[in-house]
């Protein structure tokens, strides 16, 4: 799954010179957390609540507070926003965003096409992605099964879901450092205990089953 297809597009964004109050005011108004900071047509950085936050005056200031509201409602985005952010391409695979994400411990990425932002992608979009990849909300059984991780075993389990005239709609294994793997299986019927009983008796572990009816 390549990052266009989950990335958000058309995304909020501000300009460097607006005030931090206007950037608190987007992000409130569009419930986002994060806003690319666009200038002349190229991203030149990216604004947060926690960019702000670090940037807004300490309560041991000898400020007054109208001095405080006063400096604060003239801090320019350009002042607090983080520059040169991480970005990446839209032919990306959504996991190669999921690892920078994951690495560089951030909400959101940019997604530029050369220079030109074409969205953005973040945690909910890979969150998304995942339920759906794994076909958690799909019509059927995930049965999770215990196999040894050697050769022809996805072949045997394919061969007793189409005796049963069972589609696999979705794959997954789990290896970890466990001695045996988990093969999560997802079918397109809920009437599977006679498939179940096969899989026992050719050697397989039946861990879980969850149904959706």
């Amino acid at each position: 799954m390549f990052v266009k297809w989950r990335m958000t597009t058309n995304p909020f964004t501000i300009g460097p010179d607006a005030t931090v109050p206007e950037a608190i005011e987007v992000m409130q108004t569009k419930k986002v957390r994060k806003l690319p900071v666009m200038a002349g047509g190229k991203l030149v950085g990216v604004v947060s609540q926690s960019d702000i936050d670090r940037a807004s005056p300490s309560a041991a200031t000898s400020f007054s507070a109208g001095e405080i509201a006063y400096l604060y409602s003239k801090l320019k985005v350009s002042k607090v926003m983080t520059r040169n952010p991480v970005t990446i391409s839209p032919s990306a695979l959504l996991e190669e965003a999921a690892i920078v994400m994951r690495n560089r411990r951030i909400e959101m990425l940019p997604v530029l096409d050369g220079d030109q932002l074409v969205g953005v992608i973040t945690e909910s979009d890979i969150l998304d992605a995942f339920i759906e990849l794994n076909g958690a909300r799909e019509k059927g059984t995930r049965l999770v099964i215990e196999a040894d991780d050697r050769p022809g075993v996805m072949a045997r389990l394919a061969t007793i879901t189409g005796d049963f005239q069972a589609n696999i709609t979705h794959i997954a294994v789990y290896r970890g450092n466990l001695e045996r793997s988990l093969v999560i299986l997802g079918v397109n019927t809920v009437n599977t205990e006679e498939m179940e009983r096969r899989i026992a008796e050719e050697g397989f572990t039946l861990k879980y089953r969850l149904r959706n009816g």
